[in-house]
Formats: C-alpha cells, structure tokens, sequence
C-alpha cells in the first residue's frame, strides 16, 4: 500500500530555476591533491605527474577533470564554523522540507569546460531543475530532483556543471 504526500510548499517550488548557494571554494585548487588523486587510483598518466609534458599538451598544469568536485567539498570542521557543512545542500533542504527522510542518487552526470588549473578559486551555484509529482517505486513513495551544480573559475570561465538525480521517499509501510 503506497501512501500520498502533500503538495509541495510554494516557497520549495520557487527554487526550480533558482541560484543557490553560490560559494567560492574553500581552498584554492593545489598540486597535491592532484598527486594525492592520481596516486590513490594509480592513474601514471604523464599529463598529470610531468610539467613538460602538461606544458605541450594543456598549456601548463591541469587537474584531471573527474576532480571537478574535490575543489568544492567542505571541509568537515573549519575554524570559526558553527554549523556543518554539506556538499549538495540543496539535496538535504529538499529532504527536510518535502519530509522525505531517505534519499539515493540515481544518475549523475558531468560536462566539463575550461580545464582546472592549481591556484584557480572556483565557485558554484546550486540549481533545482526539476521535481516531480509523487512516485512509488519499490524503495518508498517520494519525488524525483535533478539538481545542478554549476562551476566557474575566478576569471568567471565556466569549468563544468555536476547533474544529480535524487530520489527522496518514504518506506512503503508493509
């Protein structure tokens, strides 16, 4: 038996379209943590590891583009914080205001730009795109979201654009 839920509240369907949480990084982009990505998943390409060779292909050194995010995760504590911060904030509003306590992502998908380099900044802008009505799959009853986090650098080039299907429900009672 699946349940209904309430409509969505006004204000929440004012956020499709919306900018949100636009935020600059909180460290700039940095040679070791590339180092550090590359070698956990021992990527040996040259590109990332040998400056003559980024200088030939790239112009200088790039993070490999799968990286997009790792520049714009919060750290967990930072000093002068009062409140946790989260990655896709925007993804836990929808769950606190839509009382849809689980939530998965079932697709994402990522287009990307003008390459990352070390000491670029980046920034962000988080975008609801859609929500739609109530669906019952075999999880729960809840919606689906497409959400957008767009990224540019401090020369306002655009980098690239992370899109992420949330599915936010409630258990079916058994």
């Amino acid at each position: 038996m699946s349940e209904t839920l309430p409509e969505v509240p006004a204000d929440v369907a004012a956020w499709v379209g919306e900018e949100r949480y636009k935020e600059v990084g909180e460290f700039p982009v940095e040679r070791g943590y590339i180092w550090t990505a590359c070698s956990s998943v021992e990527m040996g390409n040259p590109l990332y590891w040998d400056d003559k060779v980024a200088d030939e292909l790239t112009d200088g050194v790039i993070a490999p583009p799968t990286m997009i995010s790792t520049w714009f995760r919060p750290h967990h504590w930072a000093p002068g914080r009062t409140k946790q911060a989260l990655p896709l904030q925007i993804h836990f509003d929808l769950k606190e205001a839509l009382d849809l306590p689980e939530a998965i992502m079932s697709d994402y998908t990522v287009m990307f730009g003008e390459p990352v380099r070390p000491g670029d900044m980046l920034r962000t802008a988080q975008i609801l795109r859609s929500l739609s009505d109530p669906k019952t799959t075999k999880l729960g009853t809840g919606r689906f979201w497409l959400i957008e986090v767009v990224y540019h650098n401090q020369r306002d080039e655009y980098v690239g654009t992370e899109s992420y299907t949330g599915f936010g429900y409630r258990r079916n009672a058994k």
